[in-house]
């Protein structure tokens, strides 16, 4: 579960390395994010000289949490960081590379192309 303030690790290749999450929209009442959730965050460390700089504020799709999620048939699946990817405003990845593995949920919930640039869905 994401919540404000959480720092997250991107997992794509687009020059931020670290986000804060600072806006969960859906409501006044919504607190935490999970998998396959957008949230509103701000890039707090990046590699010079790329397309991202630090402190742009930025749309990010949650793709691995440390909770446990829990799926339809049962199982849970957990990872070892919270980590997300920039998405632009059509919900396309703005990297071209996506690092670690990515969950399925994600492909289900609408980010095929997330899914299909990913090293290993689990």
């Amino acid at each position: 579960m994401i919540q404000l303030k959480t720092m997250l690790n991107v997992a794509d290749n687009s020059g931020a390395k670290i986000v804060q999450c600072i806006q969960l929209p859906g409501g006044t009442r919504k607190r935490t994010a999970i998998l396959g959730d957008i949230v509103v965050g701000v890039v707090k460390k990046a590699e010079p000289r790329r397309e991202v700089k630090e402190h742009s504020v930025v749309k990010v799709v949650i793709v691995r949490q440390k909770q446990p999620y829990r799926r339809k048939d049962g199982s849970y699946i957990r990872f070892d960081e919270n980590a997300c990817c920039l998405v632009a405003d059509d919900d396309n990845p703005k990297g071209n590379r996506i690092s670690g593995p990515i969950p399925r949920e994600l492909k289900e919930k609408g980010f095929d192309k997330i899914a299909t640039l990913a090293e290993e869905l689990v």
